[in-house]
């Protein structure tokens, strides 16, 4: 072979493994950085007073501002249960509106005992208290979900106050996931105080 050829293929056979190297060295960096914005973005608590919540403009300074954010957050915490137990009364006084409606007697009508008598879901039974009986009508309750009338007084409250439940629940939401350990307690500390104080009058559909 050719001295010539040879030196000239071991040239080439140099710089491309050069080049390889060179290819190899430059995804080594693009690897490790991948590796470091993963490892970022895993769900790591962190304990800095120095934590933004909701905004830039919100970043406390030093630790009276940091006790401020987090007592701010527990208050938040208690009105959001405060809203739920509001969102259940009202929802429990418009049915009741709702049932006393729909039984007002009317001129002309056949009464409420009569209508039950005659209801297919109704029985009729014996009621027995103090050696005193009475014939009485038990109505079943009927099965399936039963949509009430769209209503202009009641409808529009109700989207309302869902907006702003939602609207709590997301702040509250974004708090947590700031992954701020006194961000995170605050938060609970809220929910616990809030349902201590109104707790019994959440229904358990709005948990």
């Amino acid at each position: 072979m050719d001295p010539l050829l040879y030196a000239r293929h071991g040239a080439d056979s140099h710089s491309g493994h050069t080049t390889t190297n060179t290819a190899a060295a430059s995804t080594s960096p693009d690897g490790s950085m991948g590796m470091d914005t993963h490892m970022s973005m895993m769900a790591i608590f962190q304990n800095s007073m120095s934590t933004s919540l909701f905004s830039t403009k919100w970043t406390p300074t030093n630790a009276g501002a940091y006790a401020g954010t987090c007592i701010f957050l527990i208050i938040l915490a208690v009105i959001f249960r405060g809203l739920l137990a509001f969102k259940s009364w009202q929802e429990l006084r418009w049915l009741d509106k709702e049932m006393n409606r729909r039984y007002v007697v009317v001129n002309g009508k056949a009464p409420l005992a009569e209508n039950l008598s005659r209801d297919s879901l109704g029985k009729a039974a014996v009621l027995s208290e103090n050696g005193v009986e009475e014939n009485v009508v038990v109505v079943q309750r009927r099965t399936g979900s039963h949509a009430r009338p769209w209503r202009l007084s009641v409808d529009p409250v109700r989207a309302a106050i869902d907006t702003v439940v939602a609207g709590v629940g997301y702040l509250l939401m974004l708090a947590v996931m700031s992954m701020n350990v006194g961000y995170f307690l605050s938060v609970l500390g809220g929910t616990f105080l809030g349902s201590l104080l109104v707790g019994r009058f959440i229904s358990s559909t709005e948990h």
